[in-house]
């Protein structure tokens, strides 16, 4: 799977009746493509995964598929029980996507061969990327043994444990040379030149999804944001559980386009803390000479 550059973690817009905004989200897409994102990844955890239902997933993938048109790989999330995931999976494939982020199974836990098997049956339906966090927490042996699998593509690490991480990619790269990794912490550019140093090269970016002007330019090298925009945001992302939901879609809509609020248990950020949103998105993008 060729994905490259910035990933693209769309929002999932909701209208006033808390509906999916299907449109909106079209839009949104639009946007963010014409910033030449390397990849799409819908409903994922930026796109408040765990609150859709399946057909709101369904919609979703549906909608990211057809304005995508194949300009970029679209990829969906799943997880959760195992018949949820299939249902998402297949769901996703029916409607035209490339691949699936896996998300950890629901308050359910089992030996490395249980879940082998949970990501095995996903794996089969479309190629997969494993989402290390929470309850997964892969040692280099397991992930070798995941990479084995047919359909299983690459593993997004979400825990941030870099000694870990380094001797996993020496491990799966061992056998899988082509295996993809990827940087998957909130606000993941503050920790792209640790990844980096592992060889590890893909991140993920929320940032993208309000201010892909940032996102673009310091993929492109501009060191200067990391002090001055992406410590900051970390620190007021710190602030309140979910904001690095709720702080993104904030941020789409100061810039224009209303995707809603988000739904419990996320809320929305205190007047305060949108402010310093504001403050820290005109500046980010003063620093790159947008507006």
């Amino acid at each position: 799977m060729d994905l490259s550059g910035v990933l693209f973690f769309p929002v999932t817009p909701f209208d006033a009746g808390g509906a999916l905004a299907g449109d909106v989200l079209a839009e949104h897409l639009r946007r963010g493509l014409e910033h030449r994102p390397g990849g799409v990844f819908v409903a994922c955890g930026t796109g408040e995964f765990s609150a859709l239902s399946e057909a709101e997933h369904a919609q979703a993938v549906r909608v990211a598929t057809e304005t995508v048109g194949g300009r970029v790989p679209v990829l969906a999330g799943a997880g959760g029980p195992i018949g949820a995931a299939l249902a998402q999976a297949h769901a996703a494939r029916d409607a035209g996507a490339d691949g699936l982020l896996l998300m950890p199974p629901y308050l359910a836990s089992g030996p490395r061969e249980g879940y082998a098997a949970y990501v095995a049956a996903v794996a089969g339906v479309l190629p997969t990327i494993v989402y290390q966090r929470g309850p997964v927490v892969l040692d280099p042996e397991q992930a070798v043994e995941l990479a084995r699998l047919p359909g299983v593509v690459g593993i997004k690490d979400g825990l941030g444990d870099i000694d870990r991480m380094q001797r996993t990619v020496l491990a799966v790269r061992e056998e899988r040379p082509d295996f993809l990794f990827f940087n998957g912490l909130p606000t993941a550019e503050l920790t792209v030149p640790a990844y980096r140093g592992i060889g590890v090269e893909l991140y993920s970016s929320a940032v993208f999804c309000f201010a892909p002007e940032i996102a673009t330019a310091y993929l492109n090298g501009d060191e200067r944001l990391i002090k001055e925009f992406y410590a900051p945001l970390v620190r007021l992302r710190g602030k309140v559980p979910g904001y690095a939901v709720s702080l993104v879609k904030a941020g789409v809509r100061h810039r224009g386009l209303d995707v809603g609020g988000v739904r419990p248990p996320l809320v929305e950020p205190s007047a305060e803390h949108l402010d310093e949103l504001v403050r820290l998105i005109k500046s980010g993008l003063a620093l790159v000479g947008a507006q």
